[in-house]
């Protein structure tokens, strides 16, 4: 059965466009409860199952949490809502609570008019293709309202925050601090504003917040994650020694460091990687089809095994539990330690960068010395809902013509995004000037046929 509604992450959309409307997410939420509080299989009696809804600080926010929320309770699950907080805590505290699932309402790294729907198992994994195919399945069939004793109730989780904030600490070595390290912490408006700044100053981090005033409509606007040029002022300006850019829902890390150089998701993960070394706890590290070619040699350099998955953090996690490996990320941001959380977590994945700095005593730019990364291009095509262009003969034939001038000594990938309707050209190789003409032919073939 192919999935109508659930992409790479969750369910995505435009606030007000199928799938992210009222009714939508509404019978979203009946339908999840069934599933995952396993209503049906449950007997009569006893304590009602319980989720656990988060979210971040998109406007529609509010909206979408009381469909979710009608839809839960028609199903008769009971809700527990935390209100703004970042995709991992929401992971970390449906399992510290024992809860039947957790949900998020936010869509990461995109713009406020864009929110979806993930879901997290009671462990805090995400969920498998399977139990999403068995909720879409269920969206066929009509909300059958439970009687009302029966309905599920709401409550708030007033010390959600805290919880999550001392154990985002305690993923911290004991025997260090961060006192004396002046930081710039950029929460992207977002889910982690009343969070990360905590996290760094109660470890002894002299911070700096920026991107800690959301208002409904800014997050991820020309900040975050995926916009550094604002962490990296800040950092300048104020004379710090590092700067760490969160995005919306709190589970992509960029960093950068005192000349304002920026360090992406394949570099902070060799940080990590390199220093796990020490201690030979490390088995094999997990990248996907964008890492760069640059980290796989340097990991092999290291004696590290290294494997790739499907592009998304959800793959990178199902190849870390196969192989029994703990480490894993996407150069995006997404870092996954398994030894740390069920999930990727942008503020634990800069507390393990820090570990590196402070028991290496070294600065970032040396622990990344011998890292020589690729030159890597990325394209985004808008294209039509549906249409894959990498069936088209003319699009495979300018693949084909860029690879033969790369010669062996780089890659081409063409990728669907799973969260908005583009399709990724990525272009790697020795030269970046090269690699930026193949990425611009090949986008260019695909818009032409895209508008023939």
């Amino acid at each position: 059965m192919s999935r109508q509604y659930f992409g790479t992450d969750g369910v995505r959309g435009k606030v007000g466009e199928l799938p992210i409307t009222p009714e939508l997410v509404m019978h979203l939420g009946y339908a999840a409860g069934k599933v995952l509080a396993d209503v049906d299989r449950r007997p009569t009696g006893g304590e009602p199952p319980a989720v656990l809804i988060g979210k971040d600080t998109r406007i529609s926010g509010y909206m979408l949490e009381s469909a979710l929320q009608a839809g839960l309770s028609a199903a008769g699950v009971d809700i527990y809502l935390c209100g703004p907080m970042p995709t991992p805590a929401v992971a970390y505290l449906t399992r510290a609570l024992r809860l039947s699932a957790g949900i998020v309402i936010s869509a990461s790294h995109n713009l406020f008019e864009d929110n979806g729907i993930k879901f997290f198992s009671a462990a805090g994994d995400k969920l498998p293709d399977a139990t999403e195919q068995e909720i879409e399945a269920r969206l066929a069939d009509p909300i059958v309202t439970a009687p009302s004793a029966q309905l599920g109730k709401a409550r708030r989780l007033n010390d959600a925050a805290g919880r999550y904030i001392e154990f985002c600490k305690s993923t911290f070595p004991t025997d260090l601090d961060l006192r004396g390290m002046k930081l710039v912490v950029d929460c992207a408006h977002g889910a982690s504003y009343h969070i990360a700044p905590h996290v760094f100053h109660e470890l002894g981090a002299d911070v700096t917040a920026i991107g800690n005033q959301p208002d409904g409509l800014n997050i991820n606007l020309d900040c975050g994650a995926t916009r550094p040029q604002a962490l990296t002022r800040a950092v300048m300006e104020q004379g710090a020694d590092l700067g760490l850019a969160l995005d919306g829902d709190g589970d992509r890390l960029i960093m950068c460091d005192a000349r304002g150089t920026v360090y992406d998701g394949d570099q902070l993960l060799y940080v990590i990687a390199r220093q796990r070394t020490a201690s030979a706890a490390l088995k094999g590290v997990v990248g996907t089809l964008m890492t760069n070619f640059g980290l796989e040699r340097a990991l092999q350099q290291l004696a590290i095994p290294f494997a790739r998955a499907a592009v998304g953090d959800r793959y990178v996690l199902e190849m870390l539990k196969e192989r029994g490996w703990q480490l894993g990320g996407e150069n995006s941001g997404h870092i996954i330690c398994l030894d740390k959380h069920t999930t990727g977590d942008g503020i634990v994945s800069a507390l393990q960068v820090l570990h590196a700095v402070r028991a290496t005593r070294q600065p970032l730019d040396q622990l990344v010395a011998e890292l020589h990364l690729f030159p890597q291009v990325l394209v985004n095509v808008r294209i039509a809902r549906g249409v894959d262009p990498r069936k088209d003969p003319l699009v495979q034939e300018a693949v084909r013509a860029a690879e033969a001038v790369l010669s062996g000594k780089g890659r081409v990938l063409l990728r669907p995004s799973g969260t908005e309707p583009v399709i990724r050209v990525m272009v790697e190789g020795e030269s970046e000037s090269q690699v930026r003409g193949l990425a611009q032919s090949i986008a260019g073939t695909i818009q032409q046929q895209a508008a023939a």
